[in-house]
């Protein structure tokens, strides 16, 4: 039992009644809290404001939000990581799509010490950005923490976590430019990736995107990158390979199926750019995450 109860990081009081928030607490040590986190706002519902009572880092796994504190603002979509330090007060506003998914880890202050310590030249413990945009480079991490979330495999969570949150004290370069994106553009990116992610395997090329959130294909290319992080055909490309990362992770089905159900025309080019973002090949990545699961 730890000595003091754990606070959530994003508002266990603040939400009004209509919406609600599904938890899961998945580990729970000394150091280390992992949630599974659920939540059903949507546009009709009020921003709430909170402060993290830890430092936190959250994948979004699907859904998008819009999140502010005084490290920054962001629109956030599949692929990229809140960042929250502790103390820091922070809003969430969901005005451009209902609901999101979040597998959520929260750092008590000597993990944090403990995780710089241990890497040499990194000598910050507080975020520098208010977010990780989507980034292919982050696609073999992010995979795996999601997949030790599906099979509840509390090991393997305690490793991503280690690794999530040197690479977001590291910080790379946050995407600045997405905290410039007008509330309107915002809401046609957002409606984007929600098309593309509803069906990554179907998902139509750029002129249609465009003229389905109402937008030119010159503006909607470009905003799409300030806000997601990357252009939307390797958007399009992330969604897919963590799509099908993750059911060779958790089923035994053929890779030549789940490259084709995954939008992938043949399984060399599916194989080629499963190694290029993974550094192996598909067979070589179940294998590995079969055994990390005993």
């Amino acid at each position: 039992m730890l000595a003091r109860r754990w606070q959530s990081a994003l508002g266990k009081n603040c939400y009004p009644a209509p919406m609600s928030l599904h938890r899961n607490v998945l580990i729970e040590t000394v150091g280390l809290r992992v949630e599974d986190l659920v939540c059903d706002a949507g546009p009709h519902d009020a921003p709430f404001e909170e402060q993290h009572a830890e430092a936190c880092v959250a994948i979004l796994d699907s859904g998008a939000f819009r999140y502010r504190s005084g490290a920054g603002a962001a629109l956030l979509v599949p692929g990229s990581c809140l960042l929250g330090n502790a103390g820091a007060c922070f809003e969430c506003s969901h005005e451009h799509h209902r609901g999101d998914r979040c597998l959520s880890f929260h750092f008590r202050a000597d993990f944090l010490e403990d995780a710089a310590a241990s890497v040499s030249g990194l000598r910050r413990i507080t975020f520098g950005s208010a977010h990780l945009p989507a980034r292919a480079a982050n696609l073999p991490l992010l995979s795996r923490a999601l997949v030790a979330r599906d099979r509840e495999d509390g090991e393997l969570l305690e490793e991503c976590a280690f690794e999530l949150l040197v690479h977001a004290l590291g910080g790379g370069e946050p995407n600045a430019g997405a905290a410039r994106v007008s509330r309107r553009d915002g809401e046609r990116i957002a409606e984007a990736v929600r098309i593309i992610d509803r069906t990554p395997d179907t998902a139509p090329g750029i002129e249609t995107l465009a003229a389905a959130v109402h937008t030119s294909p010159f503006h909607f290319l470009r905003t799409f990158k300030q806000v997601v992080g990357m252009p939307p055909r390797q958007y399009v490309l992330y969604a897919r390979l963590t799509r099908a990362a993750r059911r060779i992770a958790t089923t035994m089905d053929a890779i030549g199926g789940i490259a084709l159900d995954c939008g992938f025309g043949d399984l060399s080019t599916f194989a080629r750019q499963f190694r290029r973002a993974f550094g192996c090949r598909p067979q070589e990545y179940r294998a590995r995450m079969r055994r990390s699961a005993h």
